[in-house]
């Protein structure tokens, strides 16, 4: 650090006699002889002294009939002054200033150096936010580096299949020569691709805390900036420093934010971030077989990336992170209720089989605000009717029992949501009623009705979408029936039904006017600008009849729901009146109803 700042200190002092003399050979052109010969020739018009403080020294501005401006330097400024009123000018004299000589001459001097002291010092400091944050390191990697990570794949529960995928890196880190005696290659990379919250960064780190060596992981976003060329240098100084500590990992999270593919885009693409791609797609090739660095990258839009980082010789290894079974829900429920008191009405099965579909991350969240509402209710442990609660709020969204809504609008939405709810409950395909409520939401719904599946469906059936349809026209079927009127609180049913209907007919091939021929965009790519290269193959014609089948579908779906409720027009009123008094229903308050029900008398 002194080496820099004494050669700072030279240059400020070798360059400031520099601009002085510089300064002082401009203003010292006009002497006292020119002077004398413009005021013996009647050129000057006006003369303005300015003394300096202390000793007889100062500085004259002269005025030239011309209008050219001219500074006169004299050690003695009397003389200037005498001069002129030798010709009848009457020269202004400004007041003595007050400063010292150190005021106006060294003090610049200091303050100049104090700044360029400054400035050097937050370029090179490691006080102005780290090595990372030095203004003149753009160039330099973020990646950060763990060389002793705790995680392990115990810590990581419900993927056990992407697992045993891994368990060859994890292998192969540990004891590299057994595979390259054999001639294997072990994968370059391997791309985790699945939902937000499965588990994809946690699986890195796992692996190398598993296999004990160096964890470097940075985000996609970290290697691109404003300035042309520092992503890729940034991804060669990363591959670089882990060439040093290798066998390592590199962990690249969110890849599509530098890995999206080329030429993309309205209007070209982006250079930069191209650039930062062409040289990592260099650095993962320039790879040895036993330099021993495996990169491992996460994404949860791989249909985004560029083909040429997917080949084999890049990314060799591509694992799925799916979202967990009901084995792995109760698994991931056991890990984050370790920590948590619970009573013993907590049945973690139970919750796990009525969470279908929720990633890790979720499960995690419901928990954490099961725990919350506890703790706002002073209560030392978690019960089932917590975590109920925070499914809801998980779910749906936080209940807004506050906002004031008329009886007539209460009342629209009890028809409304029995609608759905008893289709629900008559259609085989289709999930059990969980909670059925007239309380407005934060999403903006006038209440909901939330139903659960029996168990984790792989493939959807032509039928079970078709029960979707029915059971999302619900809602405007009890309007129409009940009310005499309908209302603009189907939108969203509307749009899911017709959604579902369309989905069958152009991509799925499930109708049987239309045929099992894809009538969607034969690439279904994500970019604008590419996508608008593409003309629409499709005719006329058959997009009219796409729009009649869509319409069939969606009518003869309305007809047979609209039976199912007639059906049920007691359960319907019951329901609606008992949401009228309590609000909420239970899934099991909701069946009684049907239990109670007393049969028809049989026709004579």
């Amino acid at each position: 650090m002194i080496m820099p700042l004494a050669l700072v200190l030279l240059v400020v002092f070798l360059i400031m006699p520099m601009l002085r003399s510089a300064f002082a050979s401009d203003v010292q052109a006009y002497t006292l002889e020119n002077y004398q010969e413009d005021l013996e020739a009647g050129r000057v018009t006006e003369v303005s002294i300015t003394p300096n403080g202390g000793n007889e020294t100062g500085y004259a501005v002269i005025l030239l009939e011309d209008g050219t401006r001219h500074v006169l330097y004299a050690t003695r400024i009397a003389e200037v002054e005498d001069m002129a009123r030798e010709k009848g000018l009457r020269p202004g004299v400004s007041d003595i200033p007050s400063e010292s000589s150190f005021m106006t001459s060294v003090l610049p001097m200091l303050l100049t150096l104090a700044v360029c002291m400054f400035f050097f010092y937050m370029m090179t400091s490691q006080g102005a936010g780290g090595s990372n944050a030095r203004m003149m390191n753009f160039g330099k990697s973020k990646a950060r580096l763990s060389k002793d990570t705790k995680v392990t794949l115990r810590d990581v529960a419900g993927l056990d299949e992407e697992k045993e995928d891994l368990e060859e890196v994890i292998d192969f880190l540990r004891d590299p020569g057994k595979y390259t005696r054999v001639g294997a290659r072990i994968p370059k990379g391997v791309l985790l691709e699945g939902a937000p919250g499965t588990g994809k960064t946690l699986l890195a780190k796992a692996v190398a805390g598993e296999a004990g060596v160096p964890f470097y992981s940075i985000s996609g976003s970290d290697f691109v900036e404003m300035f042309v060329g520092v992503g890729a240098s940034r991804v060669r100084d990363m591959f670089e420093e882990a060439k040093k500590n290798a066998p390592c990992i590199v962990f690249i999270d969110e890849i599509d934010a530098v890995a999206r593919r080329r030429g993309t885009g309205l209007g070209g693409s982006h250079d930069e971030r191209e650039q930062t791609l062409n040289q990592l797609l260099v650095e993962m090739d320039g790879f040895g077989v036993n330099e021993g660095i495996i990169v491992m990258a996460a994404t949860n839009r791989v249909d985004v990336l560029d083909p040429a980082i997917l080949r084999p010789g890049r990314f060799d290894r591509k694992i799925s992170v799916a979202r967990p079974d009901m084995r792995g829900r109760e698994a991931i429920l056991k890990v984050h209720a370790s920590g948590k008191p619970l009573s013993e009405d907590v049945d973690l099965r139970e919750v796990a089989r009525t969470t279908a579909g929720f990633t890790g991350a979720d499960l995690e969240n419901l928990l954490n605000e099961a725990a919350i509402g506890a703790a706002r209710q002073n209560r030392p442990y978690v019960t089932q009717a917590d975590i109920r609660d925070a499914f809801v709020k998980v779910g749906i969204g936080k209940e807004k029992r506050s906002h004031l809504i008329s009886d007539k609008e209460k009342r629209i939405t009890a028809f409304h949501e029995t609608g759905h709810a008893i289709l629900f409950h008559e259609l085989p395909e289709l999930g059990k009623v969980y909670t059925i409520s007239v309380i407005p939401t934060g999403t903006g719904a006038g209440g909901y009705t939330m139903q659960i599946p029996e168990n984790d469906e792989m493939y959807m059936t032509r039928g079970r979408m078709l029960q979707q349809i029915m059971a999302s026209l619900g809602g405007r079927i009890a309007e129409e029936l009940v009310l005499d009127d309908i209302t603009t609180g189907a939108s969203a049913d509307i749009r899911q039904a017709t959604g579902i209907a369309r989905h069958m007919v152009m991509r799925y091939g499930m109708s049987e006017n239309i045929g099992t021929i894809n009538y969607e965009q034969e690439t279904d790519d994500v970019f604008l600008g590419y996508d608008l290269g593409h003309e629409n193959k499709r005719s006329e014609y058959i997009a009219g009849e796409i729009d009649k089948e869509v319409r069939r579908i969606i009518d003869d779906c309305y007809g047979k729901a609209r039976e199912i409720i007639l059906a049920n027009k007691d359960i319907l009123y019951r329901t609606a009146e008992l949401l009228m008094e309590k609000e909420k229903l239970t899934g099991e308050e909701f069946d009684a109803l049907f239990k109670e029900r007393k049969p028809e008398p049989e026709p004579v």
